[in-house]
């Protein structure tokens, strides 16, 4: 019988071929016995998950997974842990909330004299001259009555102070600082904006609207060092809470250095956290122009949406109403941007293919932002992927318009619980009714994204899943939650920080759920959400936070 002999050569390279292609198929990394809800409907558990290459190879069952281990794969067991895609917050104010972290805190004072010695005491240890900003305070914890310059004047008569209150919108300026800007109790304020006098016509360093704009505009920019300093604050926090990536909201159209400030630290090679910037939409063409020369960025940093207004907020009684405030009907809120002017605003960054998104929090700017959605020409505004950020107290017929358009619910489901406290004297029991409507909108088909608005409210999104699932308000005077019938479960409430999040993004094919070929960004967390009561959400502990299969956070042992 006659063998057929194979060239030695040939022999060889087929080996060398072979054992090269086997090489290929080996995991980086093989994660075991854990917990893992994929957030994939077809397949939505698993109990192990392979990396390579930066990207998932194969979720299942070890005993599937194992043949995937090679001579350098490095096995993990997760001990029965909870591992699930990396959670995406939908509305953040990175830098401030980093500033927020290194300046005077505010957020919880439960006093003027809490509130006056905190920024006494920070005013000590700060350089003469130098800006005392941030602070997050909540008149609200005090009993409702606002802050006064003269209740820190005469400690911070070397430092101008512009503390905001948490929602962005309302602000108190000392003396210092309301003279640097020029503001006299004769100055008129900007159409948008109020500048409060008190019953003898005298300033009360109060701004609100697009006051702000009037001191905003006048602070120095922070230094290079500040910048970095503020990012990586940030992003420390963001990475230990189980985040992967962020969207990264502009707070106002003064804000034009952000997307730079996000470069400048990814040039100097700190950057891990992903994320994705919006930029004014007043400057929306100096973005058009952007894309145009050096195009969106990539995976990690990336750009060209704008963020515009349409009111203001609840707390500062700016949010805009059909009808007055119920504890003060003299005002029914007002549009922030002059409605014609945002019209136009918002054809051109459509026309120059950017994507929008718009703050409107009251009945009448939701229903006149998707009217000027709707009135979007020669497109299916479906595909648009429009967001409207907060979407806090719209009618059952707005919920139905964002289901029928695919509008996007960009909601931060702290506020909810948070506002719960004094929301209903704001606005009534009958507004009150779909005020944060989680469940509604979800029943209505519409789409709910979760982010925390941050350092508006917490960043954690264990906080935010909290939230929405127990609606039990700060004050604790609403054990069965605030409005219970707008509960949501704890698995809706992680689509809407995931895959809900992606979607926003035009990114669900590549992250958002465990499958393969997505991004291996992914949160280990110390037990099952699912699993727990839900009042013990918040004892959740994030283990790990993982970008593109790297380790960047691992808690405290």
């Amino acid at each position: 019988m006659k063998i057929n002999r194979i060239n030695p050569v040939i022999f060889i390279v087929i080996c060398l071929f072979s054992n090269f292609s086997l090489s290929q198929n080996y995991a980086d990394v093989l994660y075991k016995n854990a917990t893992i809800w994929t957030g994939n409907v077809s397949q939505p558990s698993a109990e192990a998950i392979a990396l390579k290459d930066k990207k998932i190879l194969a979720v299942g069952n070890f005993n599937t997974l194992k043949n995937l281990r090679g001579p350098k794969t490095k096995v993990i067991d997760l001990n029965n842990h909870f591992l699930m895609p990396g959670f995406i917050d939908n509305h953040v104010h990175f830098f401030e909330g980093g500033a927020a972290l290194a300046s005077v805190d505010l957020r919880n004072a439960n006093s003027k004299h809490d509130f006056s010695t905190r920024i006494k005491n920070y005013a000590q240890k700060s350089a003469k001259g130098k800006w005392i900003l941030n602070g997050n305070w909540d008149h609200e914890n005090w009993g409702g009555t606002l802050p006064n310059k003269s209740w820190i004047d005469q400690d911070t008569q070397n430092n101008p102070v512009f503390v905001i209150r948490l929602d962005g919108h309302m602000a108190l300026a000392n003396s210092a600082a309301l003279k640097l800007a020029g503001i006299t109790k004769q100055t008129k304020p900007p159409k948008g904006g109020q500048i409060i006098l008190d019953n003898n016509g005298e300033l009360t360093g109060i701004l609100k609207g697009n006051a702000l704009n009037l001191i905003l505009s006048i602070i120095p920019p922070p230094s290079e060092q500040e910048v970095l300093t503020s990012f990586q604050l940030a992003q420390s926090h963001a990475l230990s809470v189980g985040l992967t990536k962020v969207f990264a909201m502009t707070a106002n159209e003064t804000e034009t250095t952000m997307l730079s400030d996000f470069q400048l630290a990814k040039a100097k090679g700190i950057m891990k956290i992903r994320a994705y910037v919006y930029t004014p939409i007043e400057h929306w063409r100096n973005l058009e122009n952007l894309v145009k020369t050096q195009g969106k960025g990539d995976e990690l940093l990336s750009w060209g949406g704008v963020k515009g207004f349409v009111d203001g907020s609840l707390g500062a009684s700016t949010a805009w109403f059909y009808q007055p405030y119920t504890n003060n009907p003299n005002t029914q809120g007002a549009p922030l941007t002059e409605p014609a002017k945002l019209t136009t605003l918002i054809n051109s960054a459509n026309t120059a293919g950017l994507r929008i998104a718009i703050h409107a929090i009251g009945d009448q700017a939701i229903d006149k932002l998707i009217s000027n959605y709707e009135l979007l020409a020669g497109n299916d505004i479906t595909d648009l992927r429009l967001r409207i950020e907060h979407f806090q107290h719209p009618n059952q017929a707005a919920i139905n318009r964002i289901s029928q358009h695919k509008i996007i619910a960009s909601a931060q489901p702290y506020h909810a619980v948070d506002d719960g406290r004094w929301a209903e004297e704001s606005i009534g029991n009958k507004r009150i009714k779909t005020t944060y409507a989680f469940k509604s909108i979800l029943d209505s088909k519409a789409i709910l994204s979760f982010g925390s608005d941050w350092p508006v409210a917490p960043l954690s999104p264990l906080a935010g899943i909290y939230a929405a699932v127990t609606r039990r308000t700060t004050d604790n005077a609403n054990p069965d939650g605030w409005l219970p019938e707008q509960k949501i479960t704890v698995e809706q409430a992680l689509k809407a920080y995931t895959f809900a999040n992606a979607y926003a993004g035009f990114e669900e094919d590549i992250v958002g759920t465990l499958e393969k070929g997505k991004r291996a960004d992914m949160v280990v967390l110390s037990h099952d959400p699912r699993a727990v009561l839900p009042e013990e959400l918040l004892n959740i502990k994030v283990l790990n936070t993982i970008i593109a299969g790297e380790v960047v956070y691992t808690a405290d042992k």
